[in-house]
């Protein structure tokens, strides 16, 4: 019998290492922030499967990412590769959840039907918005970084970003409850 996760495992995971990424950053700088992050995703890894026994997809690239572009970052003493890497995670995520629509596959489906139970129309224009917000938020970081301060981009990344990201999700709560099914409700014969 599988046990249920602790309530702090996912957001210790997710929003940890960005945690400790700002920590570093406000104590030493953006090289020793970068190191800090490398090390902090590679702990959410492991805690991740010691936990659970799996890991996330979505964890798996964000952290091939930091650890490539933190690694370039760190190896070229170039703080470029590191402010990229948002702008790649985010472009993955969008082509990956706009292609699958292309592909007639909502791949949010998989990732949030345990949380929820949407219709198929629901499921499509739930990646469809999700998949377009990723790529609006892969351009602003791009503009952010490249007409920016780095203290300017650190903050827009640590509080910007992740109040842009909250209030889009909680702005498609409309949608999911109008796409809502019953799981109790039969389903219509096709």
């Amino acid at each position: 019998m599988k046990t249920k996760s602790p309530a702090w495992l996912r957001p210790a995971v997710e929003y940890g290492p960005l945690g400790v990424f700002f920590i570093a950053y406000l104590k030493f700088d953006l090289f020793a922030a970068t190191g800090a992050l490398m090390a902090a995703t590679a702990v959410a890894l492991a805690v991740s499967y010691i936990m659970e026994r799996r890991v996330p997809m979505v964890l798996v690239v964000t952290a091939v990412v930091v650890l490539v572009f933190g690694g370039l970052t760190l190896l070229l003493d170039d703080e470029r590769f590191i402010k990229m890497k948002p702008t790649i995670v985010q472009a993955l995520f969008a082509i990956v959840l706009l292609g699958g629509l292309m592909l007639g596959k909502p791949l949010l489906k998989p990732l949030l039907s345990a949380a929820w139970q949407l219709t198929e129309r629901g499921w499509q224009l739930l990646t469809l918005r999700f998949g377009l917000f990723f790529a609006v938020m892969a351009v602003a970081n791009e503009i952010v970084w490249r007409t920016q301060s780095t203290d300017f981009w650190v903050n827009y990344k640590i509080f910007g970003a992740l109040a842009l990201t909250f209030a889009f999700t909680a702005s498609q709560a409309p949608l999911i409850m109008r796409s809502q099914i019953d799981p109790e409700e039969p389903k219509p014969d096709t």
